[in-house]
């Protein structure tokens, strides 16, 4: 399991790096902010695709494949942003980096969950953690090494380390038994109450992750802050979501899942709607709050979709959730950008606040339809996983 962990973590550092060079790409090549916003929406677009098209085939004993194969298409990604100079190749590059992640992430769910049924919420809580984790050393690794060898320089050292990544997959037994067959597994879980439920909190979620990826930085460059205190930020920012996802994750599987992201949804809802206001030092004081909300977010989700998915379809229903996640801050990040660009900042976190707000209570409508038709509603979800 602790190497599960470390994957996620690896994966993560590369998204966390791009994020915090975003503004220097920008100023370096002289890309307009909706440029900007097109390079984040990429990643988040094959992202998209490889987890509704691929999630799939984890559960027919190909998890082992995809987890070795993603890896080194993100390698190739991160190989080609040290070469990038025009938007195209920017572009692509991300294209690439979406692609292997969005490969990575089913699979690798899905070995946690059916690895150690009885404590699903406190695992993903962990994987969240090394996800996030990752996230703070990837803002930390690319201003540090961006400062010192320049701009190309976390590329460089993030291949590095995809390379290493994938030559340690080669030499473990990453098999797990075919679990199913069923070639309509998206549409068999979209039929589910449960699974619509956390789908319309996935998205009031993901909604503030597309903006944090393709307008935190540039925010913060525009009220003054600096490449260092960028990645500080952003690093600050995930400490709490390190420390309280395992609790969070717990908390998901004790409490019921969709109660607890009901509230932690609305609290980010509120600090989404200050970032349209704040001065600088309010909104690095506000993302700290953000950050804790969040950390019962990731994992309660994950929760949610883990116990609504029948054992036989568990990776086709977290690719569903990362993939409705990915296609949500795609557009954010696609239309905040330009929407930013047009009518500034206040337009559009407090739109993004609102349209939180009215995500989370379809999804608390669509729980409730659950409850109502569903008698296993709330069962433990060591009776509903097969262990691998």
């Amino acid at each position: 399991m602790p190497l599960l962990f470390l994957l996620t973590g690896v994966m993560a550092l590369g998204y966390g790096s791009v994020l915090t060079l975003l503004a220097d790409i920008r100023d370096r090549f002289g890309f307009e902010d909706a440029a900007v916003g097109l390079i984040a929406f990429a990643g988040f677009f094959t992202g998209f695709l490889s987890q509704v098209g691929l999630a799939r085939y984890a559960d027919r004993d190909y998890t082992a494949i995809m987890l070795r194969l993603g890896v080194a298409i993100a390698a190739s990604g991160m190989l080609w942003m040290v070469f990038a100079t025009e938007l195209w190749q920017w572009v692509g590059a991300r294209l690439l980096l979406g692609l292997g992640a969005g490969t990575v992430g089913p699979a690798v769910r899905r070995l946690v969950i059916t690895r150690d049924p009885a404590n699903v919420g406190a695992n993903l809580g962990r994987q969240t953690a090394f996800d996030v984790g990752g996230f703070v050393l990837g803002p930390l690794v690319a201003a540090v090494f961006a400062e010192l060898f320049g701009l190309r320089a976390p590329f460089l050292v993030l291949f590095g380390l995809y390379v290493a990544t994938f030559a340690t997959l080669t030499r473990l037994d990453l098999a797990t038994e075919a679990a199913t067959s069923s070639r309509r597994a998206v549409r068999t879980l979209l039929t589910r109450p449960a699974v619509q439920s956390a789908l319309f909190a996935s998205v009031a979620f993901f909604l503030t992750i597309g903006m944090f990826e393709a307008l935190w930085s540039i925010l913060l460059r525009d009220l003054g802050s600096q490449t260092w205190l960028i990645g500080l930020t952003l690093s600050l920012f995930t400490i709490p979501m390190v420390v309280f996802a395992p609790r969070g994750g717990r908390l998901a599987q004790q409490k019921g899942p969709i109660n607890v992201v009901s509230v932690s949804i609305v609290v980010a809802a509120a600090c989404t709607a200050v970032y349209g206001f704040g001065p600088l030092w309010m909104l690095i004081v506000v993302s700290g709050v953000h950050a804790l909300a969040d950390a019962y977010t990731m994992p309660g989700n994950q929760v949610a979709v883990a116990l609504a998915s029948p054992p036989d379809q568990l990776a086709a229903g977290q690719g569903m959730l990362g993939a409705t996640g990915l296609a949500v801050a795609g557009i954010a990040a696609l239309f905040g950008a330009a929407i930013y660009e047009s009518f500034g900042r206040a337009t559009v976190f407090t739109g993004t606040a609102v349209l939180m707000l009215v995500f989370v209570t379809l999804a608390r409508w669509r729980f409730a339809v659950h409850v109502r038709t569903a008698p296993e509603a709330g069962l433990d979800p060591a009776s509903r996983v097969e262990p691998a």
